[in-house]
This record gives C-alpha cells, sequence and structure tokens, in this order.
C-alpha cells in the first residue's frame, strides 16, 4: 500500500524556521510532482509550493522567498524548508502527489497525506 507520510510541524515562535518533511511509503517505481498545501481555520486549502520529478519548482507568490521546495527521489520524500515563521503561516500542511508507481507497475492516483499542524505563536 502506498502513502503519504507528513512530518515536522510543531509549535514555533515567530521569526523562527521549520522544516516539513513528506516520505512515500511502499515499494515505489516513481513519483510525478509532488506538492504542500496548507489549510488555516476557516479557509480553502491553498497550494504552497510543487516540484516536479526533474526538480523544477513553483510557488505562491507571496510565500516565494520564505519557503523552499525540495526532494529526495532516492528517498521517495520530499521537503519544504520554511523562514521566518510568521502566525499568518499556522495552518495544517498537507502533501499530496499527481501519481505514483509501485515496482509492479500498480499506479495510484492524487494521493493526500494526512496532515502536519503548524503553529506559530508567542
Amino acid at each position: 500500500q502506498v502513502q503519504l507520510v507528513e512530518s515536522g510541524g510543531g509549535l514555533v515562535q515567530p521569526g523562527e524556521p521549520l522544516r516539513l518533511s513528506c516520505k512515500v511509503t511502499g515499494n515505489i517505481d516513481s513519483i510525478e510532482t509532488m506538492r504542500w498545501y496548507r489549510q488555516s481555520p476557516g479557509a480553502q486549502r491553498a497550494l504552497v509550493a510543487s516540484i516536479s520529478r526533474d526538480g523544477t519548482t513553483t510557488y505562491d507568490p507571496s510565500m516565494k522567498v520564505r519557503f523552499t521546495i525540495s526532494r529526495d527521489n532516492a528517498k521517495n520524500m520530499t521537503f519544504l524548508q520554511m523562514n521566518n515563521l510568521t502566525p499568518e503561516d499556522t495552518a495544517v500542511y498537507y502533501c499530496n502527489t499527481d501519481r505514483v508507481v509501485n515496482t509492479v507497475g500498480r499506479i495510484w492516483f492524487n494521493l493526500w497525506g494526512q496532515g502536519t499542524q503548524v503553529t506559530v505563536s508567542s
């Protein structure tokens, strides 16, 4: 079974950094574009950043300066480095991918992790 598992969330003070991780579990052959979304209370889920298999990245313009997405294809992981966090960054952060293929050719589409809570507060 293929799953996305996020980690790294927590409570931080304004101005501090945090690094989120997302691992795709299972016997994986390939993972397409990976994305980070976030959802604040009362708001819709919004795209934060994405990274393709070859490392091409896109960002929400308001977060491009402070956030960096990366991936390690050998470990089937993606990361979100968040710097200079503010209370407005408080949200549940979700990992997503379009398509995962395992080693026997089975395909999963549009997978989501369970989310990891990030709270920025003094």
